[in-house]
């Protein structure tokens, strides 16, 4: 039998409370945000050994993911990483301090700017997402067969498909 996990233990105290309830979409969702919680905490400490927390990470891998020549106008970057351009701002700034990244003026459109990845913003962020998945597939690794991680990739992406279409 599979060892209980904190998920189960609410399960069963709501099979005792309300044995009316389907609790199966709790024990999807609940592990999956635990699952997530726990993987960030993790992920969030290996990026800090770089000087960077997650939401820097994020945009400095927008940047990276974007290629060559790793350049997106903050409105890009804001839809992209679903920010408020404020917010936006506030990393950007803190990334340019940083020697990470550089703001310049978009030379077809005079009120645009466009951030550019520095040399030194690449090198770091490739670094940082080796470290973050090197850290991510061993966590995989430890539990699941490639088969099975596989399998539940695909759920995952229907179940997130599915639940990201508005109106489901």
């Amino acid at each position: 039998m599979d060892p209980m996990d904190p998920v189960d233990v609410i399960v069963k105290q709501w099979a005792a409370a309300r044995p009316d309830l389907d609790t199966r979409a709790m024990e999807v969702f609940g592990r999956v945000y635990r699952l997530s919680r726990a993987m960030g905490d993790r992920v969030e400490k290996v990026y800090a050994g770089y000087g960077i927390g997650r939401g820097e990470f994020d945009v400095l891998a927008t940047l990276r993911r974007s290629g060559e020549p790793y350049t997106l106008s903050p409105r890009q970057l804001s839809a992209t990483l679903m920010l408020t351009t404020g917010g936006m701002t506030g990393r950007l700034d803190k990334l340019e301090r940083a020697a990470l990244l550089r703001r310049s003026p978009d030379p077809h459109d005079r009120r645009g700017l466009h951030v550019t990845l520095t040399e030194k913003g690449l090198e770091l962020v490739d670094r940082a997402v080796g470290a973050g998945l090197a850290l991510q597939t061993k966590a995989l690794s430890a539990a699941l067969t490639p088969e099975q991680s596989d399998q539940l990739a695909d759920l995952l992406r229907l179940l997130l498909t599915t639940t990201e279409t508005p109106g489901s």
